[in-house]
């Protein structure tokens, strides 16, 4: 099966064409990111605002939880007719649909989380120094719940990266198009290098937000600089 997997990996004709990896790992890519872009736009605005005012989170945080209990297949397969129905294709939005819904709560509860925790002494001192509510998110609240958020949609990123093979199964194109083919056809070394590729980007996808992370929350491992940002935006 490994030599199987590297003769597939090394063949010119696996990664060009409309079935080559290269096409269907953009493909994938381009997917995955519209998925965690559109799930970021839905949920981190309320979320702020909610753990800001710290209120309705409770029942906000359960609903939106709830969607964790969705299997992301039911999800596609209840999108696909309204899809077809509305001549959308039958590959992409689906899947789309199903991706969001995956994203949604890890990204909504550490944004809310991060904002609702933050001390209530440093919002009540930033109050009293004059700033308004708007300032008051967005300059105390926001920087100190941003590693907390950043980890978030860390962990969203790679969901939807693993769960975006899925799409195959509704006729998109993407990484897991070989891992089907490779199954239907007992070619099982295409479906270890595919799913070793999958792997790969997931990791890859981990990597590149972990190190997202860091650099845009440098305080967050080094109480120093932390306490230096604090001071900073104080005054």
């Amino acid at each position: 099966m490994i030599e199987d997997a590297l003769a597939y990996l090394t063949d010119a004709d696996s990664w060009w064409g409309r079935n080559g990896l290269v096409n269907l790992t953009w493909n994938h890519v381009r997917l995955s990111g519209a998925a965690l872009l559109a799930a970021i736009v839905l949920a981190v605005p309320p979320a702020l605002l909610l753990g800001h005012r710290h209120r309705g989170g409770l029942l906000t945080v359960t609903l939106v939880n709830l969607s964790r209990a969705l299997p992301t297949f039911a999800v596609i397969a209840f999108v696909l007719p309204v899809s077809y129905q509305l001549d959308l294709g039958l590959g992409f939005w689906p899947t789309f649909v199903a991706l969001v819904l995956l994203a949604l709560p890890p990204v909504f509860v550490n944004a809310y989380t991060g904002v609702d925790d933050v001390d209530a002494a440093v919002v009540e001192a930033a109050r009293g120094m004059g700033m308004r509510e708007s300032e008051v998110l967005r300059r105390v609240e926001v920087p100190a719940a941003m590693p907390l958020l950043a980890a978030g949609v860390r962990v969203s990123a790679v969901q939807v990266v693993a769960t975006t093979t899925l799409g195959t199964l509704v006729g998109y194109r993407c990484l897991g198009t070989p891992i089907i083919q490779g199954i239907a056809e007992r070619d099982y070394g295409k479906v270890l290098a595919a799913a070793v590729i999958v792997a790969a980007l997931s990791l890859l996808t981990d990597a590149a937000f972990g190190a997202l992370g860091r650099r845009l929350t440098p305080w967050a491992d080094n109480p120093t600089i932390e306490t230096k940002a604090s001071v900073q935006h104080a005054t």
